[in-house]
């Protein structure tokens, strides 16, 4: 009997932690908030993910928009709901390194916490087909000849395609008119339309659009668009990164936040995330644990506070 109890005892010291995170389940379904538009890269990763979350978690795991303010208005939600593990937030970074501090969303930077990464986007500045811009050189000579003339469409003040456009206007020296959307299908209709004269946006949206890229945001070339220069190589040493993942609020039990890190691993693992991930011109493996995550997000949140201050305040 009592070496029973021992080889019992021993067994739960051994016991893997996604075996432990099992002593948590949820008895609702989940909610997964994405805090953009419907259509958004964001969005379709998110639904591929609560896809493969669900059968692990036994329970639905839905995806709620609730865009606007850049991210801000969905991430108050989800900070302000009950923690416990129910209510989620699919996000990138900038909720919680930019902007808590540009001013005050309605929630700190340590109002959630990490679940585990997911995701990892390039910025692109694009045109339309027709545009009289073949290349970035021809963009930035047409802005420095009128100055403020020149428009862009992005997917929100302080979001990772705004401050990307501000640094390059910095760099270039260019004075452009900047037009803030609910989220980046929006700008992408404009584009198209005509109303604005390019967009920066995470590439991932870009995906079928047809749209003519102009330059990334990355240190390198990204292998689905080997053909177009980065934005250093054509003389901008500029290349702000978007990542992130899914959050809970502060205070969810850890029991929860393991069962919730293993079952957003798996999935992320999974064929079928996979897939959408590629079309969302994501790396092969973008996924992180929590500790990972938390870590990136804490030195994140100090360099963009390095940002905003040479920057200064978004136009």
């Amino acid at each position: 009997m009592r070496s029973n109890l021992m080889a019992g005892a021993l067994a739960l010291l051994l016991a893997p932690a996604a075996a432990l995170a099992q002593a948590w389940a949820p008895d609702r379904p989940v909610t997964i908030v994405n805090p953009y538009a419907a259509g958004s890269t964001t969005d379709a990763l998110a639904r591929a993910l609560a896809a493969g979350m669900a059968p692990r978690l036994g329970q639905p795991v839905v995806v709620a928009n609730r865009d606007g303010a850049a991210g801000g208005i969905g991430t108050a939600q989800v900070a302000r709901a009950a923690p416990d593990g129910l209510t989620l937030l699919f996000a990138p970074a900038v909720v919680l390194s930019v902007l808590p501090a540009r001013g005050d969303p309605g929630y700190a930077p340590d109002a959630l916490v990490p679940v585990c990464q997911a995701f990892e986007n390039a910025m692109a500045i694009a045109v339309r087909p027709d545009s009289p811009f073949a290349t970035l050189a021809d963009l930035v000579a047409a802005a420095r000849a009128r100055p403020g003339a020149l428009s862009y469409g992005h997917q929100g003040v302080a979001s990772i395609p705004h401050l990307a456009a501000l640094e390059l206007a910095e760099a270039a020296r260019l004075q452009l008119q900047d037009v803030p959307y609910r989220g980046e299908p929006a700008v992408l209709v404009d584009l198209r339309a005509g109303r604005v004269d390019f967009a920066v946006t995470v590439m991932g949206s870009l995906s079928g659009q047809g749209l003519r890229v102009l330059g990334v945001f990355a240190p390198a070339r990204h292998p689905m668009l080997p053909d177009v220069p980065t934005v250093a190589e054509q003389g901008f040493d500029v290349a702000p990164t978007s990542f992130g993942g899914l959050f809970a609020p502060a205070g969810t039990p850890a029991p929860a936040r393991a069962a919730l890190e293993a079952a957003c691993l798996a999935a992320a693992r999974e064929e079928g995330y996979r897939s959408v991930a590629a079309r969302m011109f994501q790396p092969a493996t973008p996924e992180a644990d929590a500790g990972t995550l938390a870590a990136r997000l804490a030195r994140d949140i100090a360099d963009k506070r390095r940002l905003l201050a040479t920057i200064g305040p978004a136009r």
